[in-house]
């Protein structure tokens, strides 16, 4: 069973978001999942690959802003 370390939600135009850093007997993670129209994703990601993960999504953005139109 998962515990709730902390969680936060987001509705963004038509989608709702819930961000959720966890835990179980395996260790700590953070859960994304996206709720639209009815259907629900979600993505793990291992505290440990963490700041990566949050890094390459900095420099992805950064990138695209930086491309020509």
């Amino acid at each position: 069973m998962d515990n709730i370390i902390e969680a936060k939600e987001l509705q963004i135009e038509r989608k709702h978001f819930h961000v959720e850093f966890r835990e179980n007997d395996r260790g700590k993670f953070l859960r994304i999942t996206e709720e639209a129209h009815g259907r629900r994703n979600t993505i793990i990601v291992p505290s440990t690959g963490v700041d990566e993960f949050t890094a390459a999504i900095g420099e992805v953005i950064e990138n695209g802003e930086r491309a020509p139109a």
